[in-house]
């Protein structure tokens, strides 16, 4: 088969395999999460509102061992909006290596890289604006750090040494500090 054809071939079955992966899971990144106000389809003292949409969509995949989802359309300090959701049938989960999220965790692990997220987040976006704070550590101590939540995708460098939190991680870092809270 000649490289053409082989090149043919994968985008197809890319496509097939994006195209299962959305019925199954639904759209990494789509419309935004339903608004909290009362609306009039929406009974303004059902508190569970967005699990009630979860299982309608769920039911209409016909996955029926349940699903779990993320959403949020946040603004940081710094005036940033991010609008992210993204959910996965409960077979996925309970069938996939858990150990593969172990960086992604441990990297979460320390209170000073979380200090260093927030700070980003926050709109301090340098490593010489970030030594600058009161017990993080010293210059090379912070740069392991950053170096540490780069591999584990929680930031990347932008343009002129200025790290920020992916958009497609800022929901779900949320998402990680609210359920570590309840």
């Amino acid at each position: 088969m000649d490289l053409e054809q082989r090149v043919v071939d994968l985008e197809r079955r890319l496509a097939a395999l994006e195209r299962a992966a959305e019925r199954t899971a639904g759209p990494a990144y789509g419309p935004p999460a339903p608004s909290p106000s009362p609306s009039p389809e929406r009974d303004p003292g059902d508190d569970f509102w967005a699990l009630h949409g979860l299982k309608e969509q769920l039911a209409e995949l016909g996955a029926d061992n349940g699903g779990v989802m993320f959403a949020g359309a946040v603004r940081t300090p710094t005036g940033h909006r991010y609008e992210w959701q993204y959910g996965l049938g409960t077979d996925t989960v309970l069938d996939g290596d858990w150990g593969d999220a172990a960086e992604s965790f441990a990297a979460l692990g320390q209170p000073v890289r979380l200090r260093l997220l927030r700070e980003i987040l926050g709109g301090r976006c340098t490593a010489a604006e970030l030594t600058e704070l009161d017990g993080t550590g010293t210059t090379g101590q912070i740069y392991h750090h950053l170096r540490q939540l780069t591999a584990a995708g929680w930031l990347h460098t932008a343009a002129r040494g200025r790290y920020e939190v992916p958009a497609a991680r800022v929901v779900p870092l949320l998402v990680i500090l609210t359920a570590a809270g309840r």
